[in-house]
């Protein structure tokens, strides 16, 4: 299948793009099948990047903007099940392919270096989602939900409210049991994709009396259930990659609640702590590749600011500095640790990675100058500075703020007192 078969798929009828066909789970499994060899099973992931997706037509997934980039990244997820590669390390009986870490880090990294179509309308349904379910879903809910993913199912999370943004436990959507069926009454904001999800996972009190922690209930949400309205908010760089989302009178059927009522507190620490290790793995490979793609290029064109001595010293620096965080990365994806027990790690790299991130994109908008300041055009295949600057603080503040990281590490991590 060619690079422009993403658009011959679309249908209509369909509502969301995906094309209509069984999916039976992975097809050829000559890749996976070489588990037992790291190194040749990195050549055949290298070589079949190469030919789905060349990095001569990079700019075709690069360009695509709010629906068509979605959509892109369906034909990916598609493109990628076929040779087992959508959903990797889950289980086979839930679509997976059984891979362990070593896998998933090779995986990551030859994406990353074939500059690769993204999946970031699937970070819930990749990470969140089996995190979640796997351990705390009943078997009904695991063979309805996971296998779907690499299919090309797009989730959302509805956990964030506009007066529980860093204190979640404040959250006051509200889940009144009635029969057979849960009613949900509220708001969430800053959902991310949920104008191309077809379900959620949601928060909501089902004890309003109960302290904050313990009166909380976790949901799979239907988008396209009656009352569900999503109403997309404009960021400062005029994209609009997240939502509100109202609730009224929605209707969940008690088999669509994970866990105990009640108990949906725990099962968000295992939504949550999917937010960290491969995620961050492969977001750092990412913008590993990119930064190297970046001075690659600056070097052909004999940028002027190479000429620089202070601009080298801080570029060679942040540099270093990426390279460091991605060994800690590495780190937090081998640390085992007993269940309940807290561990600062995690912390440590939202915390580095994210302001990592804004001082290089600062670095970089200093260095384009007047021009750099400039958002747009937005098809162009070179990264836009004031764009990525503005969008760079995003990260301070999702996954946790950075602020509530410091306090976290100065509090459970080093024992220091409050106040």
């Amino acid at each position: 299948m060619s690079t422009d078969s993403y658009h011959s798929r679309e249908n209509p009828a369909d509502g969301d793009g995906i094309d209509s066909a069984c999916f039976d789970g992975p097809g050829d499994s000559s890749i996976t099948d070489l588990r037992h060899d790291l190194q040749a099973f990195r050549e055949g992931v290298r070589a079949w990047v190469r030919k789905v997706a060349p990095p001569e037509q990079a700019h075709r997934w690069q360009q695509a903007k709010g629906a068509a980039q979605v959509e892109v990244q369906r034909w990916w997820m598609r493109e990628r099940n076929k040779v087992g590669l959508a959903t990797p390390h889950w289980p086979r009986e839930y679509g997976g392919a059984g891979l362990n870490l070593e896998h998933q880090i090779i995986i990551a990294d030859e994406f990353a270096r074939a500059d690769a179509p993204e999946t970031s309308a699937f970070t819930v349904a990749m990470n969140h989602i089996p995190a979640t379910l796997i351990p705390y879903g009943t078997e009904h809910q695991k063979r309805k939900y996971l296998p779907t993913v690499a299919q090309g199912t797009v989730w959302c999370q509805g956990f964030s409210e506009p007066g529980a943004g860093s204190d979640l436990a404040a959250l006051q959507t509200r889940a009144v049991r009635d029969g057979d069926h849960y009613v949900i009454n509220g708001q969430k904001i800053w959902s991310s994709h949920s104008m191309y999800a077809s379900w959620a996972i949601l928060l909501a009190r089902t004890d309003p009396e109960a302290r904050k922690q313990a009166g909380i209930s976790y949901f799979i949400l239907d988008m396209k259930a009656p009352g569900v309205e999503v109403r997309p908010i404009r960021k400062s760089t005029g994209a609009s990659n997240f939502a509100e989302l109202f609730l009224t009178d929605v209707r969940i059927p008690i088999e669509d609640r994970v866990g105990e009522e009640n108990e949906g507190w725990a099962v968000a620490q295992a939504t949550l702590s999917a937010e960290r290790g491969v995620l961050a793995f492969d977001r750092l490979e990412r913008e590993r590749a990119t930064l190297q793609r970046y001075y690659e290029r600056e070097l052909v064109s004999n940028a002027a600011w190479l000429k620089d001595d202070q601009l080298r010293r801080e570029f060679m620096r942040l540099f270093a500095e990426q390279h460091a965080v991605r060994r800690q990365i590495r780190a937090l994806l081998r640390e085992t640790r007993e269940p309940g027990v807290w561990s600062m790690t995690p912390s440590l790299v939202k915390l580095l990675s994210s302001s990592l991130r804004t001082r290089l994109a600062e670095l970089q908008l200093r260095i384009a100058g007047m021009e750099g300041q400039k958002i747009g055009p937005q098809d162009t295949v070179l990264p836009v500075p004031m764009y990525d600057y503005l969008d760079s603080y995003g990260s301070t503040i999702s996954a946790g703020a950075n602020e509530i990281q410091r306090n976290l590490i100065a509090e459970r991590g080093l024992a220091m007192p409050r106040g």
